[in-house]
């Protein structure tokens, strides 16, 4: 296959963004941006833990902030141990939701916020 042909072919198979969403930031500026969200919900709320969510086949390891009345924020992350590291630069208790579960606390709030719409 001709060189033009395969990396036509790539293109082809890469994911895009949505029209009109912008540029995608690059991984510095990614990083800055998930640091900044997750330390402004710890800053912001009382009891935070993070839960750390194995990738699945449509979307890679995230991490998971969930706050003591239940609110909650997810980012993704490039893989679990990244998830791990960034919990325990933020200071927070982290969990391997695999093992623990999600907390009750957080589908209470789910469920409260469906009623309230």
């Amino acid at each position: 296959m001709p060189r033009q042909s395969r990396s036509s072919l790539a293109r082809f198979f890469q994911r895009r963004s949505s029209s009109g969403s912008g540029p995608r930031p690059g991984g510095g500026d990614a990083r800055r941006q998930t640091m900044a969200h997750l330390g402004e919900f710890i800053s912001t709320r009382v009891g935070v833990e993070a839960y750390v969510e194995p990738p699945t086949t449509d979307i890679p390891s995230t991490v998971l902030l969930v706050a003591s009345t239940g609110e909650w924020t997810r980012r993704r992350v490039p893989d679990e141990r990244t998830a791990f590291d960034i919990a325990n630069q933020l200071g927070v208790p982290v969990y391997n939701v695999r093992f623990t579960g999600y907390p009750q606390r957080m589908r209470d709030w789910n469920s409260a916020q469906r009623r309230a719409k």
